[in-house]
């Protein structure tokens, strides 16, 4: 488990500095994940790949060990929230605002896509 942890980790790493070295706008742990899904698309295409963490199914156990704890990950966001009260006491309504303002724009940005999606299919299917 331990040497599939180092693979994700050294697909993330390896994306960081990529991303860094290019100058792309794209968070590097996205492309991190764009690595280690073309990595397993490759190991499963070609056997030869299929040896350390990549053998019998290593970084999926792994993987699925770490979302098992996923809410771990939040409890420092939590406490960042919790040191920053003040702020949030003295700017609530505006936080609040901003809050229902992009919930409601996401909603419509969502239905508009399904709405699109929607009539491209139909368009397609009526061929």
């Amino acid at each position: 488990m331990i040497a599939s942890i180092g693979l994700i980790l050294l697909c993330q790493l390896t994306a960081e500095v990529v991303v860094r070295a290019l100058a792309l706008p794209l968070p590097g742990p996205v492309v991190g994940l764009v690595f280690l899904l073309l990595l397993l698309l490759a190991r499963d295409r070609f056997g030869w790949l299929a040896i350390g963490p990549l053998r019998n199914e290593g970084v999926e156990n792994a993987s699925k060990g770490m979302l098992a704890h996923l809410s771990l990950l939040f409890v420092p966001a939590g406490v960042g929230v919790v040191q920053q009260l003040d702020m949030i006491a003295s700017h609530g309504i505006a936080i609040a605002l901003v809050l229902a303002g992009s919930v409601l724009i996401t909603l419509l940005a969502t239905v508009a896509t399904f709405l699109v999606t929607a009539r491209l299919l139909a368009m397609w299917g009526a061929r």
